[in-house]
């Protein structure tokens, strides 16, 4: 087996207990899957992860109650078949409040738009990891943009099984001056940037159509999301084959920092695991749709009607997988201002709050608890 070059590491930077700025060189984990590694470093390795809830097969369950609701987003736009529609809308909110996330089929985007994406992706993996280091920086102090390794708060932290990409493509000229799209392969940008601009009137409708599954007015979370100025963040996620599962996970669980996520998979399904009465359910979808799932800010917006799931994702020994998540934001300025209604328990709703200011909070205490993080924006219980 061959050993990890000196060079086969990511830097991050991190303040320990003493406010002291520290950096931690971190294994990059396609070149220990690419080398052969047969043990898992330490430094990846979970202790408790054996422990963890129970895990269920969401395809193996008979009840059909159960099963991740498909969503057409055909039917969802074609108000005219009133029927259709009134169906499609019910089916999102039982989906929306039963799961926090759903598969999107029949959502409009041409096939060779996510062949493109997918095309770019893999070949940017497929370059060396000095190619990939070549062709983009690392920005870890602007939204942990770039090829960097991000969430590292100490040298115990168990870290996870992956490499990723993060770009934000919108507003336009957020990245201005920056090195953070990949330069090779020389199309990653275009390929990337299609995808967005088919995946936002995705995002745009699903918003209006969460709006009215709730029995609100359709613009009530639109409104929050000026085209000018609103945020799609993207990270490009590639989980190499793991020596042990067992004691690994690819990406540690939370929530959602976003209003919507929108995710693409390709190659191999299987990984994402959504956490449903105390159980870790296991949750696929067809390689021709796209899945979304709720995030906190969604959450915050709705007072609580939407709910952003806890979900992880787990590490496979013999395949690899790549996925591309969209993260839908208002501007960081903008001021969320939760709905108000006679349903909502004033000891339980949700403070008004600047996107900017929950942002820099999530980031700052995650990883952590289940949904501990949102609770900034929660009203104190009396």
């Amino acid at each position: 087996m061959e050993e990890l070059s000196e060079n086969c590491f990511h830097e991050a930077t991190y303040l320990d207990q003493e406010g002291q700025l520290r950096t931690s060189r971190v294994p990059v984990v396609q070149e220990l899957a690419r080398r052969g590694f047969k043990h898992l470093p330490e430094r990846f390795i979970r202790v408790h992860l054996e422990h963890d809830y129970d895990v269920v097969d969401l395809s193996l369950l008979n009840n059909v109650s159960e099963v991740l609701p498909s969503i057409s987003m055909a039917k969802l736009r074609a108000r005219s078949e009133s029927t259709d529609w009134t169906r499609e809308l019910a089916e999102l909110a039982s989906g929306a409040n039963t799961w926090g996330m759903l598969i999107i089929k029949d959502h409009g985007v041409p096939g060779h738009v996510l062949d493109g994406v997918k095309d770019v992706v893999k070949e940017f993996f497929g370059l060396s990891f000095e190619e990939k280091k070549a062709s983009v920086g690392s920005y870890v102090s602007v939204d942990n943009m770039g090829y960097v390794r991000n969430f590292v708060k100490s040298e115990d932290q168990p870290l996870d099984w992956i490499d990723r990409v993060t770009v934000k493509a919108a507003p336009v000229g957020a990245t201005q001056g920056l090195h953070v799209w990949p330069q090779r392969p020389a199309d990653f940008r275009h390929a990337i940037e299609q995808y967005v601009h088919e995946a936002r009137t995705i995002l745009n409708d699903l918003l209006e159509a969460l709006a009215e599954a709730l029995s609100l007015e359709k613009h009530v979370f639109l409104q929050n999301f000026d085209p000018k100025d609103s945020e799609i963040n993207v990270r490009v996620n590639y989980y190499p084959p793991c020596p042990r599962p067992d004691h690994a996970l690819g990406l540690t669980p939370h929530s959602d920092a976003s209003a919507l996520t929108l995710l693409m998979q390709f190659d191999t399904a299987g990984g994402l695991q959504v956490l449903k009465d105390k159980k870790w359910v296991n949750v696929p979808w067809p390689p021709e749709a796209l899945l979304v799932n709720m995030g906190d800010l969604l959450e915050i917006m709705s007072n609580g009607k939407l709910k952003s799931p806890w979900h992880r994702v787990v590490t496979q020994m013999d395949v690899e997988r790549f996925s591309v998540a969209l993260f839908y934001n208002p501007s960081p300025r903008t001021l969320i201002d939760p709905i108000r209604d006679s349903n909502s328990l004033k000891d339980e709703g949700y403070e008004k709050v600047v996107v900017g200011d929950y942002l820099q909070h999530f980031y700052r205490v995650s990883p952590t608890a289940e949904k501990q993080a949102i609770n900034f924006s929660k009203r104190p219980k009396t």
